[in-house]
């Protein structure tokens, strides 16, 4: 193999990052940081849990995913009217989940499935309506920055592919609201196979004595993060590692990231709907896990085997 000649650079911003959702953000951090001291200092259990439990992990997720959203679209070449609205109602309905989740937490009751009163019962038909908004207006940004090239094609598949499971990740959130709890006036579980509330995993508080839906929630939520991030972190590798100069292994590390990526977030949901917690896998769960396993060995193996004898570095 030839040496390094040239590599396509990490994509860079060709637009402005979006405003609101970069204060979005900012405000979702001094929110984490909030939350964290409520946790500490407020010795109040709902649910289950520590109150400020619930605000502190959505804090941290709309960070992340606002980052994210907000880094993507600066990459397009192109500027779309379109994309920035859905951007901005993106941050409309997690704002308005927010300051119901905290509003929530404040009067010192359960902000998700609570049907008790009728006030409660509207705050919740609220926050359904805006998370398939938030859904919807996610599905709409993702098509548009499918149909664009960023950066190389692997850059550009790790975006594609990372939208694509973060929008089943949204998705997989459905199954929550149609779990019976087995509890007067509240419409909804994420637990399976015991109540809600039941111990749960360090800094997560995912169940760890039965099956906990929130766990592909989250997991598929976050694919917007990890694969454009692994595709940065092999361009960044390439000058240390001759493979991954060559484009085409590079696309097959990203695609079969993605696809063991994919079959994780279905092994963790077929774990938690048959009440299976996370961290006490049976047998069966620990034979897909080792398919999974094997089968992305096997993808990266071919994907590296794919550049074996090629005398020109391909970097477009």
């Amino acid at each position: 193999m030839t040496a390094l000649t040239t590599l396509d650079p990490l994509p860079r911003r060709q637009a402005r990052l979006h405003r609101p959702l970069l204060w979005f953000a900012a405000v979702n951090a001094v929110l984490t940081v909030v939350a964290v001291v409520g946790m500490l200092v407020d010795d109040r259990v709902i649910a289950g849990s520590t109150a400020w439990f619930k605000p502190t992990k959505f804090a941290v997720s709309f960070l992340l995913y606002s980052v994210a959203l907000a880094w993507l679209i600066s990459l397009r070449s192109k500027p779309s009217r379109l994309t920035w609205w859905m951007a901005t109602v993106i941050v409309v309905a997690g704002t308005i989940e927010q300051l119901i989740v905290v509003g929530q937490v404040v009067r010192g009751t359960r902000s998700h499935y609570n049907m008790t009163t009728s006030f409660d019962a509207a705050l919740w038909i609220i926050m359904g309506s805006t998370i398939i908004v938030l859904f919807l207006a996610t599905m709409v940004v993702a098509a548009q920055l499918s149909l664009t090239r960023i950066g190389d094609a692997a850059t550009t598949w790790s975006i594609r592919l990372g939208l694509a499971i973060t929008l089943v990740g949204l998705a997989l959130g459905n199954l929550m609201p149609n779990r019976e709890s087995g509890v007067a006036d509240i419409a909804g579980a994420h637990t399976v196979g015991a109540p809600d509330g039941t111990p749960g995993m360090p800094v997560t508080g995912w169940s760890t004595t039965a099956g906990d839906l929130r766990i592909p929630h989250f997991f598929g939520m976050h694919a917007l993060q990890a694969l454009p991030l692994f595709a940065a972190l092999l361009v960044l590798l390439a000058p240390r590692i001759p493979l991954l100069r060559v484009l085409r292994v590079r696309v097959g590390l990203v695609v079969t990231m993605a696809a063991g990526y994919a079959a994780v977030l279905a092994l963790v949901t077929w774990q938690a709907l048959r009440g299976q917690p996370l961290i006490h896998p049976d047998q069966a769960t620990l034979t897909v896990a080792a398919a999974i396993l094997t089968g992305v060995v096997a993808g990266a193996l071919i994907s590296v085997a794919s550049a074996i004898g090629t005398r020109k570095v391909v970097t477009a």
